[in-house]
C-alpha cells in the first residue's frame, strides 16, 4: 500500500479537496482520507473541524519519544558495559601489580 500523502507532506492542505475519512473499511484501492479524482466534499468539514494540527502529531510524537527512551537505554547499557569492562582490567591490573612486587620481593630475597 503506498500513500500518496502524509501528516507532515499531505497531498492538500484543503479540506474540500480531502476525501472523508470513514471509520470502516472500504474495498477501494485508496487509503482513508487521499484525495481522490471522485472526492466527496459533503461532510469533509465536519468530519475535520475537531481535529487539531497536535492530534494529527501525537503518534508521531509518541514514536519519538519511545526513541528517545530505547537511546536513552543503549546509552545506560553502554556506560554500564563500560564500567563493568574498567573494573575488570583494574583487578587484572592490580593482579599484575602485586605478581610483579612478588616478583621483586623474590629476586632481592635471593
Amino acid at each position: 500500500m503506498t500513500a500518496t500523502g502524509t501528516i507532515d507532506r499531505p497531498l492538500t492542505h484543503d479540506p474540500l479537496k480531502q476525501a472523508p475519512m470513514s471509520p470502516h473499511a472500504t474495498t477501494s484501492e485508496q487509503p482513508n482520507g487521499s484525495a481522490t479524482e471522485d472526492f466527496i466534499t459533503t461532510g469533509a468539514i465536519t468530519s475535520r473541524q475537531n481535529r487539531t494540527r497536535e492530534m494529527q502529531l501525537i503518534p508521531e510524537a509518541l514514536a519519538r519519544a519511545h526513541m528517545d527512551d530505547r537511546l536513552r537505554e543503549v546509552d545506560a547499557q553502554r556506560h554500564a558495559v563500560r564500567l563493568v569492562t574498567a573494573r575488570r582490567m583494574q583487578r587484572k591490573a592490580e593482579r599484575v601489580s602485586l605478581r610483579a612486587r612478588r616478583a621483586l620481593a623474590m629476586a632481592v630475597m635471593h
